[in-house]
Formats: structure tokens, C-alpha cells, sequence
């Protein structure tokens, strides 16, 4: 679960990083007064589930409450990459030396976590790690052995950053483990002209399977923005949006990264992410194909199962259902194979429709949806 950035600074704020003064509305009007308490000075930012806010819009200068009014009802109800801003957040501004990057991930495939920081944070960050990556450091975090003070020393020094931000990389990391994070990050972690280590900014994707944890300490559930990602989560579906024209839903979390790489090597990009997982019913299908039809920017569906406990003919049945009650007017491609993989072609092949593909293989069914993709 994503947290937005006010749900970030407020995990930071509790764990001892130092943050700037900030509230939260969804109201122009309270944001005038919101701007009187915290000085007139405010930097009105977006609260959406997503980066790119500043060259999106959703983040502003204002100088004087009433410039702050005016900015939050320009960037309220206003549409940031899909998401559409439900809330502002404004903070007091930092006069800022200096920014740096900092960030804990769980590396999956190594079985630990991994530091990442950079002396030259800000929004230019991917750039700088596409171009020159040797400014950006990984150093590998044992879970055993945690981010210690010494293990923080050593990771700011490697990316030459302030020995001050040391205790900050502690703090962090406190965050990243006590939370049940996946990620915490801080663009820009800034030092300001007082010499004050600060986080400016904040991203932290907490655990899933952790959420039982959180409810039993009063935490709430997750407030979606986007539409397409709230209808999935009130069917229990494992929905990721992303930024494409193409449609995926498949089962195992496997199998459906597989997919995402071979539609995009086949010249089309993937739309989403939906694992209807191992044992999803024809119910959990049918409620997959809504989800992903939601979403405008699909152009085509692409479902691709493998049957093991999933049975290909409840695959078949749950997009029968789905073509009936969701009358889709984009192609959808089908690709079963595995347990009662005849049985779901038949099922298929009972219930023709005009907008149905069938596929043999992946690749075949990549292929044919990256078509269907590029010329609607």
C-alpha cells in the first residue's frame, strides 16, 4: 500500500525526523487559513498516489494566504497522471543548501534490503541515475544486522553526504522495519542554510501482508484516488496501474511480470498489473475484466493463464460472464493453457464474441494484443 506524502511525513515526524510544519485539506477556503497559520509563506503540493507532481502542476509556490487559495482550487479536482487530487497538503518552506537522496528497498531476489543515496537529489534524479550512476550508491542491508549508526556512517560517506545525515539514515531505517515497509524514500533529504537536516519530501510503500498489524494499532484503511485502483481493491484484487494501452491480467504473480516483458517487447506497453492469483474462481475473473475495462486508456485486454489450481474452464466462464454484464467495446485476447485448458476453449468456442481473440501461446497472444494495441 502506497501512503500519501502527508501519511509519510506524519510515519517520519513519529520516528523522529525532522519535517516541516504541515496540514491537509480539501477545502480552497481552509487552505487560505491553513497558509494564516503557518505564516502567509506555503508551498502548496498535490496528495496523489504518484511522482511527477511538480512538472505535472501539482506542486506551487504561494506567497500570501490568498495566492494559497487560489493555487489549492487550481490543483484541486485537477487530474495528476490519472489520479485525480482530492486533497492539498501545505507546508512552511525550507531555505534549502542542499539536496540529497535516500531511500530503503526490499531487494526480493537478494533476500535483503538496499540503501540507495545520492548527493544530488531533487526531481532530477532519475537522470541522474540513467546518466551518470556512479553518483548514485547501493550498498546492501543485512536484515540481521540492520542500519546500525556505524552502517549509516558508512552509507553517507559512500554518497557523499553530510556526516550529519547519518542519524537520519538511522531514523529511517527505523521507519522502513518497525512500519512493515517495502520502501521508504526521502527526495530531496535537504541540509538548510541553518545546517538543519530536513526530509522535504516523502514516499513509503508499506506491506500488505502486514495490514493485520496496522489494524490492530487503529490504522486505517487506504483511501484510494483513482478510480480504476479503488474498484479493485474493494474486490480484493492485486491491481497495479501503469502507464500503457494494454490491458494484463493473469495468474501468479510470475506469469504476469512474464507477460508485461513480452508485451512490451512486442512494441506495446502494459497498462496494469492484476494477479487474480493461484485459485481465482470464474467470480474473481469477471470482477478482473471489469476492473481493467475501467480504465480508458486500455485499449485492449490481454489475459493469459496457466492452469494449475486456477482451472482454465472457470477462467473461460468468469469472461463469459464478464463479456455479458460488462458489454466491452475493446478487443480482449485469450490465452489459456494447462488444467482443463480444452474444456476452457470450448466454453469459449459456446459463447462466441466479436471482440474475443484466442492465442496458443504467449507470445502469439503478446504479439496479436500489441496489433490490436497500435491500430485502434
Amino acid at each position: 500500500m502506497d501512503l500519501y506524502e502527508h501519511q509519510a511525513r506524519e510515519l517520519f515526524a513519529d520516528h523522529g525526523l525532522s519535517v516541516p510544519r504541515a496540514e491537509v485539506t480539501s477545502s480552497p477556503e481552509e487552505a487560505r487559513a491553513i497558509a494564516r497559520r503557518l505564516g502567509g509563506r506555503v508551498v502548496v503540493k498535490a496528495q496523489v498516489r504518484t511522482g511527477g507532481r511538480g512538472r505535472a502542476g501539482g506542486v506551487a509556490f504561494a506567497a500570501d494566504p490568498a495566492e494559497a487559495e487560489r493555487t489549492a482550487r487550481r490543483i484541486l479536482g485537477s487530474d495528476i497522471k490519472g489520479h485525480t487530487v482530492g486533497a492539498v497538503m501545505l507546508a512552511q518552506p525550507v531555505d534549502i543548501e542542499e539536496e540529497f537522496y535516500v531511500s530503503y528497498v526490499l531487494d526480493r531476489a537478494a533476500g535483503r534490503f538496499l540503501a540507495i543515496a545520492s548527493a544530488e537529489g531533487g526531481t532530477e534524479i532519475e537522470e541522474v541515475a540513467a546518466e551518470r550512476p556512479e553518483a548514485v550508491v547501493r550498498i546492501p542491508v543485512d536484515p540481521a544486522e540492520g542500519v546500525t549508526s556505524a552502517k549509516a556512517a558508512r552509507i553517507a560517506a559512500a554518497a557523499g553526504l553530510p556526516a550529519r545525515t547519518a542519524d537520519t539514515l538511522v531514523r529511517l531505517w527505523q521507519v522502513m522495519v518497525r512500519e512493515d515497509a517495502l520502501l521508504v524514500e526521502v527526495n530531496p533529504l535537504v541540509r538548510t542554510r541553518r545546517g538543519q537536516i530536513v526530509a522535504l519530501d516523502g514516499k513509503v510503500t508499506l506491506d500488505d501482508n502486514a495490514s493485520f498489524r496496522r489494524s490492530r494499532r487503529g490504522a486505517g484503511g487506504a483511501r484510494h484516488d483513482d478510480p480504476v485502483e479503488a474498484a479493485a481493491a474493494a474486490k480484493g484484487l492485486h491491481h497495479v496501474r501503469l502507464d500503457g494501452e494494454v490491458g494484463v491480467i493473469g495468474n501468479g504473480a510470475g506469469l504476469v511480470m512474464s507477460t508485461l516483458d513480452v508485451v512490451a517487447g512486442c512494441g506495446a506497453r502494459p497498462a496494469n498489473f492484476l494477479d487474480i492469483g493461484g485459485g481465482a474462481s470464474a467470480e474473481v475473473m469477471a470482477d478482473a475484466l471489469s476492473v481493467v475495462l475501467l480504465d480508458p486508456a486500455v485499449r485492449v485486454v490481454l489475459v493469459n493463464v496457466f492452469g494449475g489450481i486456477t482451472a482454465c474452464d472457470a477462467v473461460a466462464e468468469g469472461i463469459v460472464r464478464a463479456l455479458e454484464a460488462v458489454r466491452p467495446t475493446r478487443p480482449l485476447v485469450v490465452r489459456l493453457d494447462g488444467n482443463n485448458a480444452a474444456r476452457g476453449r470450448a466454453v469459449l468456442d459456446a459463447h462466441p464474441h466479436p471482440l474475443l481473440h484466442r492465442a496458443t501461446t504467449m507470445d502469439g497472444a503478446a504479439r496479436r494484443a500489441a496489433e490490436l494495441a497500435t491500430s485502434a
